[in-house]
């Protein structure tokens, strides 16, 4: 039998990860309309597949089990949690966006700076 490498399990694992973590932000936050799924999934498992290696290696850090798990594991586990938080992430930013104004201009939060 043929030897899959080791990069194969990681590359997997990350792929396994990311459409899980993409699958369960769909259940528990549910799309209005297919399009907005179809979105939300790929976003998810793009994020998964980009940032999952990071996410997972701080999350082990910060969970001081970064030498009880393997590389697949902790390729897993952030893909998954990388890719369930992507929408949330991406939502908080739309939502600076849109407090801006059309013009560009960074909005006055303290106050109008030409009182003083």
């Amino acid at each position: 039998m043929t030897d899959v490498p080791d990069a194969a399990w990681q590359w997997a694992a990350k792929g396994a990860g990311a459409i899980a973590g993409s699958a369960v932000s769909l259940a528990y936050m549910l799309p209005r309309t297919r399009r907005e799924a179809a979105i939300r999934f790929a976003v998810g498992v793009v994020c998964g597949l980009v940032f999952g290696t990071v996410a997972g290696l701080k999350i082990a850090a910060e969970l001081g089990i970064a030498d009880a798990i393997g590389t697949a594991e902790t390729m897993l586990m952030g893909a998954a949690a990388a890719s369930l938080c992507a929408w949330w992430a991406l939502g908080l930013v739309m939502r600076l966006l849109q407090r801006w104004p059309a013009g560009g201009r960074v909005p006055d939060v303290g106050g109008n700076r030409d009182e003083r």
